[in-house]
């Protein structure tokens, strides 16, 4: 299971030499003793990848018979806290517990929604829609339609059905075909036909859908994403977009949320911890090379400059260095 979440561009990889039996020991001797050994926690949690995380979670448990994450809890605080416990929850689980509090409470943060749902891949929703029942007894598709409505909804219940085409091979014919049925569903008619949108867009595999917007573009002489803008609105519309910008460049897209939860006056914690620990094995070092094209100066200074104290070291540990 833990090898569908590995990417070769993370930045954290399995530690050699590893023990889980060790690792469990020192942990609790951290938390045991005398004031929490925060560094001792950090140099493990973050050194060690998803798989073998997990692996300490189960001998943590068998020795002590507590659940290592309630123990965390007890014992750190604030941002910190919730990072660890992001860093020892299985990914497909972390996933579902973020779309839960996504859409808790009064508002629904749609932000999230889309930037988890967009960059996961179909195996990995099909995971998480599984995981999201187990911990909550109801159906991921069932509390997205009762918190978003309209084409919106729609278009998130595709995604979260976990059905995009996953396959790197591009078919031409259909790139030109599906070129042509947006410009018809947009550009060319009276009003939009949201449903074709949808479809290709929530469909097809991404470089599949980078041939279709290059095809697109060449029979309407318009970026899709300027079609996407004149198209529809709100939700709908961000949520294509980010669909469109995912195709053409994924950790492009996730630099850019990175700069948004670092920039100005509060940090976002919830986006920040959310893509460094889910981004961590897969493409970390691809995000942060955006990030520093995108932004003159690097990620690790932005998170260095933005958080403090033992949240700060594990962040930057999880980072893997400053470009």
């Amino acid at each position: 299971m833990a090898s569908l979440w590995v990417g070769h561009r993370g930045t954290v990889r399995d530690y050699p030499g590893f023990s889980p039996s060790v690792d469990a020991e020192v942990i609790r001797k951290a938390i045991r003793g005398i004031g929490t050994d925060e560094k001792t926690l950090i140099g493990i949690l973050t050194e060690r990848s998803h798989a073998q995380r997990q692996l300490i979670v189960k001998e943590y448990q068998a020795a002590y018979g507590k659940e290592l994450k309630d123990d965390l809890k007890g014992d750190l605080s604030g941002h910190f806290e919730h990072l660890m416990v992001a860093l020892v929850t299985p990914p497909a689980m972390f996933d579902a517990k973020q779309l839960k509090k996504s859409m808790k409470g009064a508002g629904t943060n749609e932000d999230a929604l889309i930037e988890i749902l967009t960059t996961r891949t179909s195996r990995q929703m099909k995971e998480i829609a599984q995981a999201y029942y187990t911990v909550y007894k109801k159906s991921l598709g069932d509390d997205i339609s009762s918190e978003t409505s309209g084409d919106f909804r729609k278009a998130l219940l595709t995604l979260a059905d976990g059905r995009r085409d996953e396959s790197l091979k591009v078919d031409e014919q259909l790139a030109k075909k599906d070129a042509q049925i947006l410009y018809n569903a947009g550009e060319n008619r009276w009003g939009t036909d949201e449903d074709k949108f949808t479809e290709i867009l929530c469909l097809r595999s991404f470089p599949q859908l980078k041939r279709t917007f290059d095809e697109y573009r060449n029979i309407s002489q318009k970026d899709i994403e300027d079609s996407i803008k004149g198209e529809v609105s709100g939700h709908f519309e961000d949520l294509l977009l980010a669909i469109a910008r995912c195709a053409r460049n994924t950790p492009a897209f996730l630099a850019e949320r990175l700069h948004q939860a670092l920039k100005g006056a509060g940090t976002d914690e919830f986006t920040l911890n959310r893509i460094m620990v889910s981004r961590s094995e897969l493409d970390l070092l691809d995000i942060r090379a955006e990030f520093k094209k995108r932004c003159g100066y690097s990620l690790y200074s932005a998170i260095k400059s933005d958080t403090s104290g033992d949240y700060e070291m594990a962040l930057l540990k999880l980072c893997g260095g400053d470009d």
